[in-house]
Formats: structure tokens, C-alpha cells, sequence
């Protein structure tokens, strides 16, 4: 038996080891910085070909979603392409909450992570590519607090102004797979989904709205530690630059519809938040978003209405995030779309769990039920 290596000094990489002994790990997830946030990992393994794997990550009742480890399993991958789920078992009174993960891989080099990683270098494939796209423009909205740009994308030459974000929450990597797979779609000439929907619509397309938080190994912050789903009321330039120039670019569009693409640590399945709490919530301003999430909902077997956040009062919304902000500043139909890292109970799938695969077919199924939502 040898001596297996530990190490996440990588592009989304989060891990700190505490031992090793032969095959063992004992494991930690770094906080993200400046902040108390830790959830995310993401880490390779070596030297261990055709030998069982004990994994041990410690610690992780004080993670930032403890009801995210019970009935969740792993990713891993051997080419960073396919990520299986690996067996994962969790132990609350183990070591202050311990996440254990078996697995024997067949070559030397094994990559583990919460959900499988979407790092920088494939986001800068995605946008150039996009970008080479037919009507495709690409618009450079600002920069980050560690110097990164801040992409967009924008296409379409209709009247209805629909603007898609994703990754607020750097270590919700099921968003920017959503993005993959809405981009693919609307930028196939075959489609016939994206050829009308680029006449009835103008797109504005944020595909990760926080790089500094998602090279860093981040699980939801920026590079200063900042929730940038919590400063939608009043960005600033020395804390939320992110927010600050996405909401400016929105301000002289305006906005019709909106989705903020996300992942959710705890329930095993797809679903939308709305806005039902902010201030003068007319009843027809609502029903557009209740219109389009019963379409989705009968479109694919893999989103539901019945799980789901409880809903705010009247008023009582939180005016600090994306959703709440945008539907009461511009009158939007806007919404959060939630993906899991857990397996989808209604449709599970024991190889993978919720998949990258999937989360690029809904980014498809989403762009098919806005079309059926506008023609209502």
C-alpha cells in the first residue's frame, strides 16, 4: 500500500489536509475568505491506482449547510469530463461532523468535489465561443475585485428584454452548466426554439457573475467575502463591484424577465423562487411567474412545484437579493431557479446524481417554456 498525495492548489480548489495514513485521509474545507461561508471542496487525489480510498472531510457541523451532507454523495471523475457519484456516507458525531467517501480508482490521478467543478478556463471557452456566435455580442460590464472581467453576453433583436445570471454563488457550479446548455441551444441556427425567441426577445446573458469567488474555491462569496446575493439594494464599487455593474447595465436596458440561476444544498430537486413578498405586489405582476413556473413544471419531469423556500409574506420580502430586487424595480417577471447537489428523488439517477448533463438539459428546458410563456 502506498502513501496517497492530497492536493487542491488548483483553479476551484478547497481543501486542507490533516493526515494521511497510507490510503486515509483526514480532511478539512477551507472558509472562504474573509468570511465564515465553507461548504465547497474540491481536491485530486494521487498514487493510489486500483486501491480503496477513505476520505474522511471533518468538521462539517460548522459548515455553512449542515442538512446538505445527510443523503448526499460525492462527485468524482478520473477525466473531469463524466463525474460519477462516489458512495458517501455522513456521521454528525464523528469528529464534529464527518463526511466519508469510499472510492478505488482505476488510474493514479482521482478529482473529488461537492458538484462538479465548472472552472475558469471552460467559462472563458464558453463566452469565446458564444461570442463567435452569429448576433452574438459580447459586452464587458466591469472588473472584479481581483482584476477579472465581469462577461455578458447579448443577442436578439426583440422587444421583450430578458436577462439570465448565474454562479452569484461561486461554489453553485449547477448554474454555469445551466448556462452551457441554454447558450448551446440559442446559439444553434437548426433550433427553431432559439430562432423565435431571438426575434420576440434581446438577451443580456451573465454566465458567472462572481470569478473572483469561483477561482478562489469559493462557496458564496467574493473576493472580499461578500454575499453578492445580499447587496442587490445597494451595490457599492468597494465591496460588490459585481453587482454594481451588473445592475447598471440592467438599469439602462430595463428588464422583463429575469432568471438567477443557482444551486441548493439541502432539498433533491428542482424548483423556483419568486418575488411574492415585495411592496405592492399587484396580483397580475405575480401571476407571470406562476404562469411560467406551472409551463416549466409540465414541460420536464425534472423540475416541480410541490418542494421548494417558504414564501414571504406580503411585504416581507428580502430587497437584498437579485430576484426581489429586480422584479420590484422594473416591474419583472423574475425568478431563482434552485438545482441540486443531492441526487432528484422524483427522477434519481444512482451514477450520477443531479448531473452537468442534466443541469444543460433544463438550461434547454427553461429557454422552451419561456417561448410558451410568451406566446400565453
Amino acid at each position: 500500500m502506498t502513501q496517497i498525495q492530497i492536493d487542491g492548489q488548483f483553479d476551484s480548489g478547497n481543501i486542507e489536509v490533516l493526515s494521511l495514513d497510507g490510503t486515509t485521509a483526514r480532511l478539512a474545507v477551507r472558509a472562504d475568505t474573509m468570511s465564515e461561508f465553507r461548504q465547497w471542496f474540491h481536491f485530486r487525489a494521487s498514487g493510489a491506482a486500483g486501491q480503496a480510498l477513505t476520505l474522511k472531510i471533518t468538521g462539517l457541523e460548522g459548515s455553512a449547510y449542515p442538512l446538505g451532507w445527510p443523503g448526499y454523495n460525492a462527485r468524482v471523475s478520473e477525466d473531469r469530463e463524466y463525474w460519477a457519484a462516489a458512495p458517501t456516507s455522513y456521521d454528525p458525531a464523528e469528529d464534529g461532523g464527518t463526511l466519508t467517501i469510499h472510492y478505488t480508482p482505476q488510474s493514479d490521478l482521482a478529482w473529488f468535489a461537492y458538484f462538479a467543478p465548472y472552472s475558469m478556463e471552460r467559462h472563458h471557452d464558453l463566452v469565446a465561443q458564444a461570442a463567435a456566435s452569429d448576433g452574438v455580442h459580447y459586452r464587458h460590464l466591469g472588473t472584479t475585485l481581483d482584476g477579472q472581467p465581469i462577461d455578458c453576453l447579448s443577442f436578439g433583436e426583440g422587444e421583450t428584454v430578458v436577462w439570465l445570471t448565474a454562479r452569484q454563488h461561486p461554489g453553485e457550479t449547477q448554474a454555469e452548466w445551466w448556462m452551457e446548455g441554454m447558450l448551446d441551444l440559442m446559439t444553434d441556427p437548426a433550433s427553431a426554439v432559439a430562432r423565435e425567441l431571438r426575434c420576440r426577445c434581446t438577451f443580456h446573458v451573465v454566465p458567472n457573475c462572481n470569478p473572483d469567488g469561483s477561482r478562489r474555491g469559493h462557496l458564496r462569496t467574493n473576493a472580499v467575502g461578500v454575499n453578492l446575493n445580499r447587496e442587490w439594494e445597494s451595490p457599492s464599487a468597494e465591496k460588490s463591484p459585481e453587482v454594481l455593474a451588473i445592475r447598471n447595465a440592467m438599469d439602462a436596458t430595463g428588464v422583463d424577465f429575469a432568471m438567477d440561476v443557482h444551486g441548493d444544498e439541502a432539498i433533491p430537486a428542482c424548483f423556483l423562487a419568486g418575488y411574492e413578498g415585495i411592496p405592492d405586489l399587484a396580483e397580475e405582476h405575480l401571476g407571470r411567474f406562476t404562469r411560467y413556473r406551472a409551463i416549466l413544471a409540465r414541460r420536464t419531469p425534472d423540475f416541480q412545484e410541490k418542494r421548494g423556500y417558504p414564501v414571504s409574506a406580503a411585504g416581507k420580502a428580502n430587497m437584498t437579493m437579485c430576484t426581489t430586487q429586480v422584479a420590484h424595480r422594473f416591474g419583472a417577471c423574475a425568478m431563482t431557479l434552485e438545482m441540486p447537489y443531492k441526487d432528484h428523488d422524483d427522477a434519481p439517477d444512482a451514477a450520477q446524481n443531479w448531473s452537468p448533463e442534466r443541469c444543460r438539459q433544463l438550461g434547454a428546458d427553461c429557454m422552451g417554456a419561456l417561448l410558451e410563456w410568451l406566446e400565453g
